[in-house]
């Protein structure tokens, strides 16, 4: 009888771990490194199946799910509501994947018109703590980390079948309820769960082009030079693809302009990143 409770136990574990459930996490950034008291918050979700996870913005998931409605339909950009798209603007414009059975990380983030792939090369180094307090409704255990020139603090629970967290963060025994750097000034913080039919597959726009990590950092720094080259040409000399709904009739210079001045003001925004390194 004990083998038999075991084995259901195991089964009953085995069936829990395959349905597929979503996390959602609120996260809190600054940003801006010239403006701390500017904090930017919104909310995240962490998709987790059997066999993989996703880490991804649920504003990010909305703009994308209008804009495919939209060119579905066959109406374009014109139909776009710009006030509802401007309200769901987001910090958080990459997408995390963890492949369960391989432990391989994918970073996808777009530059101009075309989404860059990377896989993370650098492993979690996680210290283990024997601190524990309860968050929620769960009972938590301290971890801490040295990762992308920022020191990090996780909270982890067992009470989840789950070794993931949001991010890059994972490798624990447990999912991670919260994690936060040394500073403040980025934080992931769970809110709630509940299960889903599927994990969603997130709209690429554009050519999806596999680099290495430091390549993809040296195309972030070629765009924020020079953002009209990958507009023209998708970045890298890969060809772009067709724009929807024409727009031929702009004025190149004043076109060359206002994309300048908006990648000007985005890297502003953006000059406190979540990765220092």
């Amino acid at each position: 009888m004990k083998k038999l409770g075991i084995l259901a136990l195991a089964l009953l574990m085995q069936h829990i771990s395959a349905q597929n459930n979503r996390f959602v996490y609120q996260v809190t950034m600054k940003p801006d490194a010239e403006n701390k008291t500017d904090i930017k918050t919104e909310n995240a979700y962490l998709d987790i199946s059997g066999e993989k996870s996703l880490f991804y913005s649920e504003n990010r998931y909305k703009r994308d799910s209008i804009l495919q409605k939209a060119f579905q339909g066959g109406v374009g950009r014109a139909s776009i509501n710009r006030e509802q798209m401007e309200g769901l603007r987001s910090n958080i414009n990459y997408s995390v994947e963890k492949d369960k059975s391989s432990q391989a990380i994918s970073f996808k983030d777009r530059i101009g018109r075309d989404i860059y792939v990377y896989e993370e090369d650098r492993p979690l180094n996680w210290k283990m703590s024997s601190e524990t307090t309860k968050i929620g409704e769960y009972k938590v255990q301290k971890a801490t980390t040295d990762f992308a020139g920022r020191k990090w603090t996780a909270w982890f629970t067992t009470d989840l079948p789950y070794q993931d967290g949001p991010y890059k963060f994972g490798g624990l025994p447990g999912l991670i309820v919260k994690v936060e750097d040394d500073k403040g000034e980025y934080s992931f913080d769970l809110m709630k769960n509940y299960k889903i039919a599927e994990l969603v597959t997130l709209n690429q726009f554009g050519n999806t082009i596999k680099v290495k990590r430091a390549d993809y950092l040296k195309q972030q720094e070629k765009f924020k030079k020079d953002p009209m080259s990958f507009m023209q040409s998708g970045g890298g000399g890969f060809p772009a693809p067709p724009r929807a709904g024409g727009g031929g009739n702009q004025n190149p210079a004043d076109m060359r302009k206002r994309v300048e001045e908006r990648t000007k003001e985005e890297a502003k925004r953006n000059s406190n990143p979540i990765e220092l390194q």
